[in-house]
């Protein structure tokens, strides 16, 4: 470790840890962003004590405390939002406009939640008895384990932290380890803007070690889980034993279905966008283009050739379009997945690796022509940029095939049908549901959420986050 290693936050402290570790940039393997210090149980164990004492002054303070300082934290990564974009971008990989876009994304987050303190609800009832009165109360949990994960290492930390302080939590997050500089500077700006010592709390390291140790610590009320699908059933599994509320986001393997109808001079940048922006490393990514026979030849020939344009590159350059992938070992999975489609009988454009004058991660994009929705490649999620394109004779079978996946979080439909979109959207066994939009981009005051493998638990962002991180308690009054 050295003197220039990020700490760790404890109880308003800068905690150096048990160990260091650099964070290098996927685009610059010679640029190493920064050295980060690895927590372990027993710094786990120091930040639920301190979340624990810090949480009755937090909870039963004033409102106007809790939403000035949410609102402070989300004008400074505001204002803050190019200088934290780049340092995202450098991090993770993705491009330059949507590094910055994120921390916009974050920023709005915080504002949001720093509204929604003052709207907590509740309700005043009529007893069935006379002269009692009923109060319905919303109260917070108590300390809140957060797991975040790489892919959006500062929005998904934001619209787990504010709601999670908005409604009167004390916090111990521990982000993905791969992009710990995002959740860092999130942690010195809510220093800067007055969190008081212990009401947030920033562990990072490995998950086994940290995550294990927040899973498995008495003093945790709620934990919200950001990542793989193994990690998230594992943890929906201890916390049921354990009883720990918990709440598990864990993934998609999401459909885009193209009817004959569609318009693709106005659906297919948006299906492009789906499919490989960012890498294709979005859970809401579109891993799956359904199409119906009678367009299929012509979207097929028309995503291959916008897919193979896309220019791959560093992701500060302005004109690159597609970032490298996050780590070596996941590139490693998307050249197996590009392996295999091959080896199941799908024609595979694309997904070659690709050299820059810095040593990075880089892949195109791959596209898996004459796939079918038996193909591994069409049921697992890869978690980069590939996608299956699918035939479908018509619109049943197309909502058939979309359909049929252990996932269920994003969906969508490119028709000018209103009587297609209007039954899709009915009948799509997803979270979010888009018509002629990308299956990736949700807005933040919304919900969002998955079905079946996808997600566990009460929703997140937008007012239904107050499902989560809050209790109901029934009073009653005799008048």
């Amino acid at each position: 470790m050295t003197d220039e290693t990020k700490l760790n936050l404890i109880d308003g402290q800068w905690v150096r840890g048990r160990g260091a570790q650099a964070n290098v940039n996927p685009s610059d393997l010679d640029d190493v962003v920064g050295i980060y210090a690895q927590g372990d149980a027993a710094d786990v164990d120091a930040a639920v004590q301190a979340a624990a004492r810090a949480l009755p002054k937090w909870r039963d303070g004033t409102l106007q405390l809790r939403s000035d300082l949410l609102d402070r934290v989300g004008s400074t990564l505001l204002a803050r939002r190019e200088q934290y974009g780049r340092l995202l971008s450098r991090e993770e990989g993705k491009t330059l406009a949507e590094g910055i876009g994120e921390v916009t994304r974050a920023g709005q987050i915080f504002k949001f939640f720093g509204a929604e303190v003052l709207r907590i609800p509740g309700e005043s009832l009529e007893s069935v008895r006379p002269g009692v009165d009923v109060e319905v109360r919303r109260e917070p949990i108590g300390v809140v384990a957060l797991i975040t994960p790489w892919n959006f290492p500062i929005a998904i930390p934001a619209w787990k932290i504010a709601p999670a302080l908005a409604f009167g939590n004390t916090v111990v997050i521990k982000p993905a380890d791969l992009t710990p500089a995002s959740v860092h500077v999130l942690a010195e700006v809510l220093v800067e803007s007055g969190c008081p010592a212990g009401v947030f709390n920033l562990v990072m390291g490995r998950g086994r070690v940290v995550g294990e140790a927040l899973l498995s610590h008495p003093g945790v009320s709620a934990l919200s889980f950001t990542g793989s699908v193994d990690v998230g059933r594992d943890i929906v599994a201890r916390a049921a034993a354990s009883q720990l509320r918990v709440q598990a986001e864990m993934g998609g393997k999401n459909p885009m279905v193209i009817m004959n109808d569609a318009d693709l001079d106005v659906v297919l940048p948006a299906c492009v966008n789906a499919a490989f922006y960012s890498t294709g490393q979005r859970c809401t990514a579109t891993s799956r283009f359904i199409v119906e026979r009678g367009i299929l030849a012509e979207f097929s020939e028309r995503l291959t050739k916008a897919a193979s344009a896309l220019k791959v590159g560093n992701a500060i350059e302005a004109d690159t379009q597609i970032g490298p992938v996050v780590s070596e070992s996941q590139l490693a999975g998307n050249q197996r997945y590009v392996a295999l489609a091959r080896e199941e009988g799908a024609t595979v454009v694309g997904g070659d690796l690709v050299e820059r004058p810095t040593r990075g991660y880089y892949m195109r994009p791959a596209v898996f022509l004459g796939a079918t929705n038996a193909m591994r490649t069409s049921r697992e999620e890869i978690f980069g940029p590939c996608a299956s394109v699918i035939a479908a004779a018509d619109f049943d079978e197309a909502l058939a095939l979309a359909n049929d996946t252990p996932f269920g979080l994003s969906a969508g439909i490119c028709t000018r049908s209103l009587k297609h979109a209007r039954d899709f959207t009915r009948r799509a066994r997803a979270g979010l549901v888009m018509v002629n939009l990308a299956t990736a981009g949700v807005d933040y005051h919304v919900p969002f959420g998955g079905t079946k493998g996808s997600s566990y638990g009460p929703r997140e962002q937008g007012r239904y986050a107050v499902e989560f991180y809050t209790t109901v308690k029934t009073a009653y009054t005799l008048a």
